[in-house]
């Protein structure tokens, strides 16, 4: 069945320890946060009792640059050549000369970045410029509270104070 060889409570619902867990600890980055809970599993904690519970969420949009018509088709390209080239290899596959195989391929190509760089030109025009600019955005907390089990807090603070010093 699936999931038998995991340990004990590992992939299973277990309590909400966002709500009703002990904090031990709080960090201002989410590197902080995991590196305790990677001490308290060092020194043989049950970290299946322990979560990282960010608090303060807010979304952040980064902006990377502006978009333009050729930098929309030029992205869609270069996904289509990717597209392109794996269906000219899955079709090469059944190529029975060697230079058939070749000619699929390339073909593939060719024909993949022509269709990326289409539809990627005709999807920036399609938003007619309400949306001029290339971003990522993320999820961030202000700060991350490592909680654990009421019965285990004390034990879990006692040994993440040691990380500290």
């Amino acid at each position: 069945m699936f999931g038998q060889n995991l340990p004990p409570g590992a992939g299973a619902p277990g309590p909400d320890l966002a709500n009703t867990g002990q904090v031990i600890a709080s960090y201002t980055n989410y590197a902080g946060a995991q590196r305790a809970v990677d001490y308290l599993s060092d020194h043989e904690f049950p970290v299946e009792n322990t979560a990282i519970v960010g608090a303060d969420l807010r979304m952040v949009e980064n902006v990377l640059g502006r978009l333009t018509a050729g930098k929309a088709a030029a992205s869609g390209a270069a996904s289509g050549a990717w597209f392109g080239l794996m269906i000219g290899l899955f079709l090469g596959i059944f190529a029975v000369r060697a230079h058939g195989w070749l000619w699929l391929v390339l073909m593939g190509l060719v024909w993949g970045i022509a269709a990326g760089a289409l539809f990627g030109w005709l999807g920036y025009k399609a938003l007619g410029g309400r949306r001029d600019f290339v971003s990522t955005s993320q999820i961030v907390a202000s700060r991350y509270d490592v909680v654990v089990r009421p019965d285990l807090a004390e034990r879990a603070r006692n040994l993440v104070g040691r990380l500290e010093l």
